[in-house]
């Protein structure tokens, strides 16, 4: 029998648990404990919000995999009972094209799709090895042969004006130790760049350079949908935006907590590092993703109507929270020991990116970035090793992508 009763009544208070929820000491790179429990106990289950809401929580991979194609389900952040990460801040800068529906989604979503075609990334692999070749980054400005290093921090490739940008998706860094506070991952995030002029502060600019001087790049293409009258210029510098934040804050977060996962994993650190087939170092880089899965907090989303899920009926305006993070550890999806990071493992077909027609629309660009530093860093330094305890690295269990504030190293 469809159980109807349990999931459109409001949970008693007691029953249902909080979410996001903590991970465990020690354990870092797996999902927390009580998300497995429900995985384990069925792939749907009432979960309570900052808000006193109770969205459904999808844990397994299958479920997730359908509700992500399924056009029932919406992204609109605007629909009521979708299941919001942090309050609307007033006087903030509107909602980008992910978090819309089709057809407006799709409308905006096809001008920056093409700087994204595998063939125009992959015409920047050779720049973007150059650049990762050199490791003057990666060494704190000392040779191969200088000692000590002193550390590597998502921060530290990223040029210009960039480490201003990483500081609009964060909160304040927690020490070890520290007590993090009873706001919810990214509220922090929010609250700045709410504050007046903050959208505008680097892609407004940038946007005006394009203009004087296009160069052909995703800024320009955008610049010449503005003049065109097909894009707004708010909806522009918010693309733009979008397009920073989203591009570097990911990658540069899988590149030091991947480089730590395997730094704890010895043994897959030999396998990139005496790697040659760029089909091995690809694979790996799948597996990493699966294994970290840094987007951590759900990807989330509201019901247009009805859908029968596991024998329980999601009603229109319930909220749905993915969680992507536990469904990568699914052993339906992924036998063999879904919680051992195994770089042999076929692992492509992992939910990191999302699915469907809202999947990660710079994956193939992320894909190629981190082949190559995956690829390159390990053998460039063949001696890399931790400079600190696990339990001393600060892990970002407080933002909205999963990482850590720094990596202390040595070689």
């Amino acid at each position: 029998m469809t159980d109807t009763v349990r999931a459109t009544a409001e949970p008693a208070a007691t029953t249902v648990p909080e979410y996001p929820m903590p991970r465990a000491r020690g354990c870092p790179f797996d999902p927390p404990p009580a998300l497995r429990a429900l995985q384990e106990e069925g792939p749907l289950t009432r979960v309570r919000l900052w808000d006193g809401s109770t969205p459904w929580l999808v844990t397994r991979y299958a479920e997730q995999r359908a509700l992500l194609a399924d056009p029932r389900v919406s992204s609109d952040i605007t629909r009521p009972g979708f299941p919001r990460q942090v309050p609307i801040i007033p006087g903030a800068s509107g909602i980008s094209f992910i978090t819309m529906d089709n057809p407006e989604h799709a409308r905006l979503r096809r001008m920056v799709t093409a700087p994204f075609a595998i063939r125009r990334v992959e015409a920047l692999r050779p720049a973007v090895q150059q650049i990762v070749g050199r490791a003057d980054r990666w060494h704190a400005g000392r040779s191969e042969a200088g000692g000590p290093g002193r550390g590597v921090r998502p921060a530290g490739a990223l040029p210009g004006d960039l480490p201003v940008a990483r500081r609009a998706v964060r909160r304040p860094r927690l020490l070890p130790g520290q007590q993090q506070d009873s706001r919810q991952p990214g509220q922090h995030a929010r609250a700045a760049s709410g504050r007046p002029g903050r959208a505008g502060w680097l892609p407004d600019g940038l946007i005006d350079e394009k203009i004087a001087n296009p160069d052909g790049h995703v800024l320009s293409e955008l610049v010449t949908r503005v003049q065109a009258g097909e894009l707004g210029r708010p909806d522009a510098v918010r693309m733009a935006m979008l397009l920073l934040v989203a591009g570097h804050e990911t990658t540069a977060n899988m590149i030091a907590l991947g480089t730590l996962a395997l730094l704890q994993h010895p043994d897959q650190l030999a396998v990139l590092r005496e790697a040659d087939d760029p089909k091995l170092v690809a694979g790996a880089v799948e597996e990493l993703l699966r294994y970290l899965t840094i987007v951590h907090s759900g990807r989330r989303r509201v019901a247009r109507e009805d859908i029968e899920i596991d024998g329980r009926t999601v009603r229109a305006g319930d909220g749905l929270i993915l969680a992507t993070d536990v469904a990568n550890r699914d052993a339906a999806a992924f036998p063999d020991d879904p919680d051992r990071l195994d770089l042999h493992r076929p692992a492509r077909h992992h939910v990191a990116f999302g699915f469907g027609v809202h999947q990660c629309l710079g994956q193939p660009l992320a894909r190629m970035e981190l082949q190559v530093v995956y690829g390159t860093l390990y053998r460039r330094i063949p001696g890399l090793k931790p400079a600190a305890d696990l339990d001393q690295i600060p892990f970002k269990n407080d933002a909205f992508i999963y990482g850590v504030y720094e990596l202390p190293v040595t070689w």
